[in-house]
């Protein structure tokens, strides 16, 4: 059963460290926060307080057992050695909360038998009002007795526990725990003796281990043979009340005292909800009846000598289960590392507010130097998404340079700024230069009833931008024909303008160096281009005559 748990916790730590970064939870689920810390919740997460809250966590339970033995003026006996195997043991039961990652409270139960003898001799002194004393003293003299005792032990007490291990610079989380713990609280016991056998008489203890030599020349056997002919001789029915004090308060029969205790442990995780415990608790309480015996009788040659041992303690090691509770909670804190949540946060920013980057761009053209495949651009100049200067016409000059943008292809290649030397149409090729310099003037003609532009007319518009750039302070009419009906007007202002966007928008050349002539008598699928004279008038832009017939 242990471990199936510990294989299915393996799987969903496994699980959880995929889906959370840090302390071993989601520090920003506020579902695990309590009300009275969901305001330091609040302040973390808007990054106005650095620390996230402490999340709600489970309440641990626990059983224990194992061996209980008290330390005082008789031996006691292991559960091989005493009279009775169940007479050297105890069981308890803790609940155990956390304060913090290091700090815990416990509380815990436990009860123990405890019990033993001496294998030495001893003798009940007259006036120490027990039972050795009432069995045992005659008029004849003192008789060798061996004590024995078994007591019955509750302890209530309240404990505080520090987890030593759980803060760690070096891995995740625990899989063990150590810790220790120092408590207080209250006991109660009831001892009794074993003095008298079957037929309520004193027992024989002189026929175990006889003195020899006479009565203060005492001669001991071999240890572990007077072991053995006490538990033979013994009938482990304890019947009589071991002495006790007068002035110590009492719950029937059982003598109740403060204690305090302290002890080590440790946990080792099973599964998720489980762990396995080993833990030893030593108790003090300032009795010493607590095995039945405050005198401590000792013979040495022919001195006897009749002497106060000190307070009697016990000893309980333990084995023990513990298991967690609780629904929308983590795990109980001393199990989780609090330099988890900080490791995980500068590896993997979640929370942190970061500087803003500052990437270089040297050249100021948009681009980062990291991207930049041209990191000396001109300022100002257009680039690509690279940081490389725009060619638009692809003529090998960078358009901050290339004074005509847009060459055609047939006027390809372009001198070093850019300009382009388009052959004369076959139109043109006899005609003469006329006004302002090279400015040619040609007919173009137009498909009926269309104002596009043919790949020859275009090619016409090229040479005449190139005259028009190396004549900047000629302008040119641009006249349209068509006067018959208002279709034909129409049609001769759709053709003119057609003419001059593409002059203006593919070959750069200034709306404002033509004249806008429309509705001419002469040939209706006709243009006239020619340079203009001084006398020479009239606007750039006219507006379409009948605009709606244009779209219909």
């Amino acid at each position: 059963m242990s471990a199936s748990a510990y294989a299915q916790e393996k799987s969903s730590w496994q699980d959880r460290d995929m889906t959370y970064r840090g302390a071993g939870y989601d520090v920003y689920d506020t579902t695990l926060i309590p009300k009275n810390r969901q305001s330091q919740q609040k302040d973390f997460l808007n990054n106005q307080y650095d620390f996230p809250a402490k999340p709600r966590n489970q309440w641990e339970i626990g059983i224990n057992g194992g061996f209980f033995n008290v330390i005082g003026d008789v031996r006691s006996k292991s559960p091989f050695t005493a009279i009775n195997p169940m007479q050297a043991l105890g069981f308890g039961a803790t609940v155990r909360k956390a304060f913090g990652y290091v700090l815990s409270g416990r509380l815990q139960y436990m009860y123990g038998v405890g019990s033993g003898y001496n294998w030495e001799k001893s003798a009940g002194f007259v006036g120490h009002d027990n039972i050795w004393d009432r069995s045992y003293n005659t008029p004849a003299g003192l008789t060798q007795v061996h004590y024995n005792y078994k007591t019955n032990v509750h302890e209530l007490s309240a404990q505080l526990v520090a987890s030593f291990n759980n803060i760690r610079f070096h891995k995740a989380r625990n899989k063990f725990s150590l810790y220790g713990f120092v408590g207080a609280g209250a006991m109660m016991y009831n001892t009794k003796v074993d003095a008298l056998d079957a037929s309520n008489n004193p027992y024989k203890f002189d026929e175990i281990a006889p003195a020899s030599g006479g009565s203060n020349n005492y001669q001991y056997p071999n240890r572990k043979d007077v072991n053995t002919k006490i538990k033979d001789m013994l009938d482990g029915k304890y019947e009589s009340q071991a002495e006790q004090y007068s002035n110590a308060p009492r719950l029937g029969e059982s003598t109740v005292r403060p204690v305090v205790n302290a002890g080590l442990g440790m946990q080792f995780k099973l599964g998720k909800r489980v762990s396995l415990s080993i833990e030893d608790k030593f108790s003090i309480v300032r009795d010493d009846l607590i095995d039945g015996q405050r005198w401590n009788e000792q013979r040495s040659n022919a001195v006897i000598s009749d002497l106060s041992s000190n307070y009697d303690t016990y000893n309980y090691a333990s084995v023990g289960l513990q298991f967690n509770i609780g629904g929308k909670s983590v795990a109980p804190l001393w199990w989780m590392n609090p330099m988890d949540y900080a490791y995980n946060e500068l590896n993997a920013p979640r929370h942190m507010k970061l500087p803003k980057p500052v990437l270089e761009d040297s050249d100021g053209d948009g681009v980062v130097d990291q991207f930049d495949l041209e990191p000396n651009t001109p300022q100002g100049a257009p680039v690509d998404s690279h940081g490389v200067s725009q060619d638009t016409d692809g003529d090998g000059v960078p358009d901050f340079r290339d004074k005509q943008l847009i060459t055609p292809t047939e006027c390809q290649p372009v001198d070093a700024d850019g300009v382009g030397k388009c052959p004369d149409p076959e139109c043109c090729k006899n005609r003469g230069p006329v006004g302002c310099g090279s400015i040619r003037s040609f007919m173009m003609e137009f498909p009926a009833n269309s104002a596009k532009l043919s790949k020859e007319n275009v090619n016409m518009l090229g040479s005449l931008a190139s005259d028009m750039k190396a004549n900047p302070d000629c302008k040119v009419i641009v006249s349209g024909y068509g006067s018959g009906s208002k279709y034909q007007q129409q049609r001769s202002w759709d053709r003119v303008n057609s003419i001059i966007d593409v002059m203006a928008d593919k070959y750069g050349v200034d709306r404002g160096r033509f004249i806008f002539r429309y509705g001419q008598e002469g040939n209706p699928n006709t243009v006239e281009l020619r340079s203009a004279t001084a006398n020479d008038g009239g606007d750039s832009t006219v507006p379409p005559p009948f605009p709606n017939l244009r779209a219909k």
